[in-house]
């Protein structure tokens, strides 16, 4: 007599398999994110080929606000995963290393001839990797600072200064060669050894002053009033906070070794 199904008992381990496959899959909120910042990046890459540099730049922006949505959503919904850091990762790749560095050479670069293609393709090498070197730091890392400049802050930067650059019309030919440095910079420091802080240890949902809730809102009020330049300023105000806080620890060492002599 065939055995009735409801009657068939379940063995531990064959328990621990049926549930070894359930939990196969990716979270689908954080990864969704991803995927939006991604073709954000794609959006841009095509809209540089295409000439539309304006929506290119204003694709990378977008791109940059998902990708930081998605890993501050993943870690309020305990949803992160392996998975989602490399994608994550892949992401980053496209959309602040591919994306900006095309945007800046069909842009400026293309008629500067071989250095604009290198300036493009150091920035881009540099995005890939970073990248690279912070997921095999990932567990060893100080949280509070990064190691190099992110990415995204980088792509931040080239596509902020060309929204500018559109927002109040003063066109690329009368500063090509400041371009070229621009896009060849951002790359170097995205390798560097320069920390910069990470804006990680920020509890978001703890208590603040009443004060602070207000700069808060003044700092936005400033930014939807001239988004443009205050994004571009902010970007490369952290870009250049890198260098500034080397340059200010080198001289604290020197000063504290010379009053210890």
């Amino acid at each position: 007599m065939q055995q009735d199904e409801d009657s068939v008992e379940v063995t531990p381990r064959a328990e621990s398999s049926n549930r070894a496959r359930r939990r196969k899959g990716i979270y689908l909120l954080p990864n969704l994110l991803t995927t939006a910042a991604l073709s954000c990046g794609f959006f841009a890459i095509t809209s540089s080929i295409n000439g539309r540099y304006e929506s290119a730049a204003v694709a990378i922006i977008v791109a940059l606000v998902l990708d930081g949505l998605d890993g501050r959503v993943a870690r309020l919904t305990n949803t992160q995963s392996d998975f989602g850091a490399q994608y994550d990762s892949m992401a980053d790749v496209v959309s602040f290393g591919v994306a900006p560095a095309i945007l800046m050479y069909t842009w400026a670069l293309a008629p500067l001839g071989k250095l604009g293609w290198v300036a493009a393709f150091v920035h881009m090498a540099g995005g890939a990797l970073r990248l690279a070197r912070f997921n095999v730091q990932l567990e060893v890392d100080d949280k509070r600072f990064f190691q190099g400049l992110p990415s995204p802050a980088a792509g931040g930067v080239l596509a902020c200064f060309v929204w500018v650059s559109f927002e109040y019309a003063f066109g690329y030919n009368w500063l090509p060669y400041a371009i070229l440095v621009l896009t060849a910079a951002t790359g170097l420091l995205m390798v560097s050894n320069l920390r910069y802080y990470s804006f990680k240890d920020i509890d978001l949902r703890g208590k603040v002053p009443f004060v602070v809730a207000c700069g808060v809102m003044f700092a936005f009020s400033i930014i939807f009033a001239q988004p443009p330049a205050t994004l571009f300023l902010l970007f490369l105000g952290y870009a250049l906070s890198g260098p500034i806080h080397t340059v200010l620890m080198i001289h604290k060492k020197r000063n504290a070794r010379i009053d210890s002599e």
